[in-house]
């Protein structure tokens, strides 16, 4: 797989597919003995997965089976022949959100705590990584056109936040300008931080991956309540 060219989220990724898609089903059988039909039978249970994991798994038996034919460990690679192409659920188009759904999201959080990360994904369409890695040195508001300079990547190790200067790709490395609505919140929000990072924990930490699934729920219930009423 090449390790050292793949960035450790990605790896760590990879490892979790092989050992659940792959070592579970075919794990106590021999490489030599494999064929394409044991590897398409071991595929039908992650054809209801998505199709971006599905391919993915089907990359990694791929590069498992060449790698093996490459060191002579097997004669015959059974891969050849095998394609993601149509696997895998598609993913549904998401919708965006309307001005009144904005407004009902923004309502049910107002002056609560996931407020600035919401207005953040709202206003700016940082990506979750991006945004839970916004240090205040990337966050420019005394500009004529306020903006976030994106220079960081957040991930969770055994639950423990990583922050990374390392982005997914050369893209990533950008300046979003932001609207008044935005640069506002953030103007605010900074008045009262106490730490280097935009969206943090009580103690000034990134948060880590169990604290951003209950931050999560929290706007999900809050939402789903404003909802209702």
């Amino acid at each position: 797989m090449q390790s050292v060219h793949v960035r450790q989220i990605t790896l760590t990724d990879y490892t979790s597919k092989v050992r659940r898609h792959i070592i579970k089903e075919l794990g106590e059988m021999r490489m030599a003995d494999v064929t394409l039909d044991d590897i398409q039978l071991a595929l039908v249970p992650v054809s209801k997965k998505s199709a971006s994991v599905y391919k993915a798994v089907v990359i990694l038996y791929k590069s498992i089976f060449r790698a093996a034919k490459e060191s002579h460990v097997i004669e015959v690679n059974p891969t050849l022949h095998l394609n993601a192409k149509g696997g895998g659920v598609p993913q549904e188009d998401r919708q965006a959100l309307t001005d009144e759904q904005v407004e009902q999201l923004l309502d049910a959080i107002r002056d609560l705590p996931p407020y600035v990360s919401v207005m953040i994904g709202l206003y700016a369409g940082l990506r979750r990584e991006e945004a839970l890695a916004l240090q205040w040195d990337c966050v420019f508001l005394d500009v004529p056109t306020p903006y976030i300079s994106v220079r960081r990547a957040w991930r969770a190790e055994h639950n423990r936040p990583v922050i990374s200067t390392v982005l997914k790709t050369k893209a990533a490395r950008r300046d979003i300008p932001i609207p008044k609505c935005l640069a506002d919140c953030l103007r605010e929000a900074k008045v009262t931080s106490t730490s280097d990072y935009v969206i943090a924990d009580s103690e000034g930490q990134p948060l880590s991956y169990s604290q951003f699934k209950r931050v999560w729920q929290y706007i999900v219930v809050r939402s789903t309540k404003e909802k209702r009423r």
